[in-house]
């Protein structure tokens, strides 16, 4: 049913972040978009998180969701801003510093209070835009270094449907390695996907790609990074997605579909449609957590833990996420 929605051009995936790893908010934003109709939710590989998803898509299972959703966890080949924390030392800031790092993160990881001075590391995802704001240029990062055999027990006990390799150009070589430490459980998942941004020469760098794939996958989805990790911060983020998914279906690759990531939000689908690029899908990550974690933390109340047990916040929640899926279900 989710392959299908590929072939019919109508596939939502989640993306919970692939260094992200706030439990509970992944349990919710889990339940609330398979309520919601979403066919993938993507995270990161690591056994805690894929647990709080899973036991996201059940409570929603629980109550009528029709389908469960692809269960995909991210890696990646080398350096990737997508697999990194921000990290710095509280002490080296300066007393009256106006912390524009803290007004600038989106999932509020930085913190200064009585109780805690930094950054809460499950909390962060990595978008990199308190970088250039510090004044003192104390923050930096570190890299989220995650092992594939890890997860195998997870793909051979069917918690995992999907893995994506997140690449960069000219790594053909590493690609093909991590491809094959991935060979043992290759044919067991559904779905294998490939996430990249724009470069030159980028049409011989993913057929040189695919020279690396054995095994093939089942089915395998090229995900066009236009501008990375920026849904959030306005309409006009997405212009990159849509150019560089028309780029690539313009190549007529021999293998895979076509998905747009990297600056997606609502405007994505809207323009997608009036452009005529036939993408296979669209993936939204920062947008389509803000909209759904916004609106539950915009309560006087801290959110509950079981938002099953809250039926009216659950609903209010879904609605908004389904405002965002509708948009690629509709013909």
């Amino acid at each position: 049913m989710e392959i299908e929605a590929l072939r019919s051009r109508q596939w939502f995936k989640l993306i919970c972040g692939a260094s992200y790893q706030h439990l509970p908010a992944i349990r919710h934003l889990a339940q609330i978009y398979t309520l919601a109709g979403a066919d993938c939710i993507d995270m990161a590989p690591d056994p805690a998180t894929i647990a709080a998803a899973r036991e996201g898509i059940a409570a929603a299972l629980d109550l009528g969701a029709t389908r469960s959703p692809l269960v995909m966890v991210s890696f990646n080949d080398g350096e990737d801003p997508h697999f990194r924390k921000a990290i710095f030392d509280p002490a080296l800031c300066p007393s009256d510093c106006p912390r524009p790092c803290e007004k600038v993160c989106p999932t509020t990881a930085i913190q200064f209070k009585n109780d805690y001075n930094g950054v809460i590391s499950n909390l962060c995802y990595g978008c990199g835009r308190c970088l250039p704001l510090c004044p003192v240029q104390i923050i930096h990062t570190r890299e989220q270094v995650y092992v594939p055999e890890d997860i195998f027990d997870e793909v051979l006990n069917q918690k995992v449907d999907a893995i994506e390799i997140h690449t960069q150009p000219n790594r053909t070589q590493e690609f093909a390695a991590f491809w094959q430490r991935l060979s043992p459980i290759i044919p067991k998942l559904q779905l294998m996907a490939v996430s990249f941004p724009d470069s030159e020469n980028l049409r011989d760098y993913l057929i040189s790609l695919i020279a690396g794939m054995q095994p093939q996958p089942r089915s395998l989805i090229w995900q066009t990074d236009g501008r990375p990790m920026s849904g959030d911060i306005g309409d006009g983020a997405t212009r990159a997605a849509l150019q560089l998914g028309r780029k690539v279906l313009d190549f007529q690759l021999p293998l895979g579909f076509v998905q747009l990531a990297g600056g997606t939000n609502a405007s994505t689908v809207p323009k997608l449609r009036q452009a005529n690029i036939p993408v296979a899908g669209v993936a939204y990550g920062s947008y389509a957590r803000k909209i759904v974690m916004d609106f539950l933390e915009s309560r006087s109340e801290e959110i509950p833990d079981r938002l099953e047990e809250h039926p009216c916040l659950l609903w209010q929640a879904v609605a908004i996420a389904k405002q965002l899926v509708s948009q690629i279900k509709q013909n």
